[in-house]
């Protein structure tokens, strides 16, 4: 990626260069938009050593696949800035955004793709195990880790249906309950599936030769298992959309139409930023629906500026 002066203009600034983002400027630059992509180096799924779920590209390295994206969009004429934006505010023309560390774009219309991050429980060897074998999503992970021992870690209410999913993958599957308190007809349903429910608070995660080895608990007992899920709370990065005022819903991520609009004009919002359930897949689909949308937006655009400049100036003069 290569730094670009102050002062440039863009048809579209793309903030965030993950699958969302890069599909759309993908998309942009095949429609010879003049696109810029800024992405300050932190991906959601950085610690995954592979993607699943993802056709033509299943057990890919993360890293592997935006480094081909990013390629392919370079083909286009799209500009990579690596940098992070601080924030962008409104012009006559459309937006500025400011880059820390000094340099300005402009751009007519913008996209936001800059994703989530996953808050984790605080319990100790959870965080340095995260993306290796302390896992979140069943269908991303479910099938390197099938039929081994598995433990759902009770520290959000989700975990009780995380548990009843993993049985699909797994016959040994427990529920540690930590601070979690399922209800009789939870604890019905987990044991019709077979998921057994190991009471007592989690003290620490326990690994051996950079292998997960159980989990203990605060009576002592370790309980064995190769992988554990959790439920991770997810933090979208929309500092800049809220900057720019954008709408929330009541659970306080921004709302979107079907395309990624938001309720300001001339902004997207694409990728986890906008839905926390989105795999890189349906984050790519995303990124590309949004670019649809956003260069009809610009032609309207153009088309009523064309319009208005043929009649300020008169009908022809005959040859």
């Amino acid at each position: 990626m290569s730094e670009k002066s102050t002062a440039e203009r863009y048809d579209v600034v793309v903030v965030g260069a993950g699958a969302a983002g890069l599909n759309a400027a993908l998309v942009l630059g095949r429609a010879r938009r003049r696109v810029a992509v800024v992405d300050a180096g932190e991906p959601r799924n950085a610690p995954a050593a592979h993607l699943q779920g993802f056709l033509s590209r299943d057990g890919m390295p993360p890293a592997a696949l935006l480094a081909v994206g990013r390629a392919e969009v370079t083909r286009y004429g799209v500009d990579l800035i690596d940098g992070r934006v601080e924030d962008a505010g409104p012009t006559e023309l459309g937006f500025v955004v400011h880059l820390a560390g000094g340099p300005v774009l402009h751009a007519r219309r913008l996209v936001v793709a800059t994703g989530l991050r996953d808050g984790l429980p605080e319990l100790p060897g959870l965080a340095e195990r995260w993306g290796r074998d302390v896992l979140h999503c069943p269908y991303c992970h479910g099938w390197e880790v099938r039929d081994r021992p598995l433990g759902v870690l009770g520290t959000a209410p989700g975990a009780v249906g995380q548990a009843l999913l993993l049985r699909q993958w797994s016959a040994d599957v427990v529920l540690l309950a930590h601070t979690l308190a399922p209800t009789d007809t939870e604890r019905e349903r987990l044991a019709a599936r077979g998921v057994r429910v190991v009471e007592g608070r989690i003290v620490r995660l326990v690994a051996d030769d950079g292998r997960l080895r159980g989990v203990e608990l605060d009576n002592g007992q370790v309980v064995t298992r190769d992988a554990v899920f959790v439920v991770p709370q997810p933090m979208p990065r929309d500092a800049l959309l809220f900057g720019l005022d954008c709408a929330r819903d009541d659970n306080g991520w921004v709302t979107t139409d079907r395309t990624g609009r938001t309720s300001v004009p001339g902004v997207w919002a694409v990728g986890n930023v906008a839905d926390p359930r989105a795999q890189v897949v349906s984050a790519a689909g995303m990124g590309a629906a949004a670019a649809f949308a956003l260069n009809h937006d610009l032609l309207d655009e153009e088309i009523g500026r064309a319009v208005g400049l043929s009649r300020a100036s008169g009908p022809a003069l005959p040859v």
